[in-house]
């Protein structure tokens, strides 16, 4: 049990896992009126800023992580930070290392690997069962809880100030946009979202009926490089939060911006087709709709890589006119 009010909580990547973090150390806060320091990258930092859990925030950048310079860290870390409870939201070998390191009481969660390669591997439903019952923040409450809170208790948040939200919408106005719908095309694993052609389609065919649209994300290569609503890497994390409340929901495949979403309160459509939610990884919205594209090799890997026998078929096989049967489905807007 801890009885220390300031843990020191471990999430270092990626971008959605450490979005989905924020909802369980506002669950922390609540019920146990406890504190947080944030270890995490750099680039992620600004997810937990503004956070009423969190206390501190402790960045690390890529050369941090290289094995000398992170046992030194792991070692100031343990002597700095003796009084705390060490939370481990990360579970791979540089955060066994710091628990290892840790003079205190330290806790991990229930990362469920051995049965999520066990589930990819034999597809048996005792596994599929498992996996099902907690989403990862769920998984991530029991690192401290005896039983996970529902789904809901846990859902990620996102704490954007009044001049952030004004500049989001700020950001819409100055380019004539009033409430669109926002679209992330993009994917860390190109598998796990739709072609360009699709987003297109469907980009194109939304403007003509008369929507606002706005795309968001980074990415190599803009859709609409020359357009005003085309947003590709113009925004950063907290602005493109910002933009996302002042939006009136988000299309995206199973990414990092698809949690934003969630965490400003927008609502998603989730197009998943690789990955399944057996990972955890589904929205939890009130309002967001996932489609999961039929495929008997999905889950086809642990995180959605480009591995694919069937040429990604269960991604091709999302139209643009799919997605506008289930934007129709989102509950109107007064």
């Amino acid at each position: 049990m801890i009885t220390a009010t300031e843990c020191l909580v471990v999430r270092l990547s990626a971008l959605g896992d450490a979005i989905l973090a924020t909802g369980v150390l506002e669950h922390w806060r609540r019920v146990r009126d406890l504190r947080f320091h944030v270890l995490t990258r750099k680039a992620l930092a600004p997810i937990f800023a503004g956070h009423p859990a969190v206390r501190a925030i402790i960045p690390v950048d890529t050369p941090d992580l290289r094995p000398l310079p992170w046992l030194r860290l792991c070692r100031d870390l343990a002597a700095r930070h003796a009084h705390m409870p060490l939370i481990d939201l990360h579970g791979n070998l540089r955060t066994v290392a710091l628990r290892q390191l840790w003079k205190g009481p330290t806790h991990a969660y229930a990362k469920m690997g051995l049965t999520r390669r066990l589930f990819l591997a034999t597809r048996q439903p005792f596994f599929a069962r498992r996996l099902r019952a907690l989403n990862v923040p769920q998984r991530y409450s029991l690192a401290l809880d005896a039983t996970a809170p529902e789904a809901a208790q846990v859902r990620p948040v996102i704490f954007l100030d009044t001049d952030e939200l004004t500049q989001g919408a700020t950001i819409l106005a100055e380019r004539n946009l009033r409430r669109p719908i926002a679209i992330h095309p993009f994917a860390t694993h190109p598998a796990k979202s739709p072609a360009a052609t699709i987003w297109r389609a469907l980009i194109d065919d939304l403007r003509a009926s008369g929507h606002d649209v706005v795309i968001v994300g980074q990415a190599m290569t803009p859709l609409y490089p020359d357009q005003p609503f085309d947003l590709t890497n113009a925004t950063d994390l907290r602005q493109t939060a910002a933009v996302l409340a002042a939006s009136q929901c988000l299309i995206s495949g199973d990414s990092g911006p698809m949690h934003l979403a969630t965490a400003v309160g927008t609502p998603c459509i989730a197009l998943f087709g690789p990955t399944t939610r057996e990972w955890g990884f589904y929205p939890s919205g009130p309002h967001d709709i996932v489609h999961q594209s039929p495929c008997p090799d999905a889950p086809c890997s642990l995180h959605g890589q480009n591995t694919c026998t069937r040429n990604n078929a269960c991604m091709r096989g999302i139209s643009a006119e799919l997605i506008r049967d289930l934007l129709r489905s989102l509950p109107r807007e007064d």
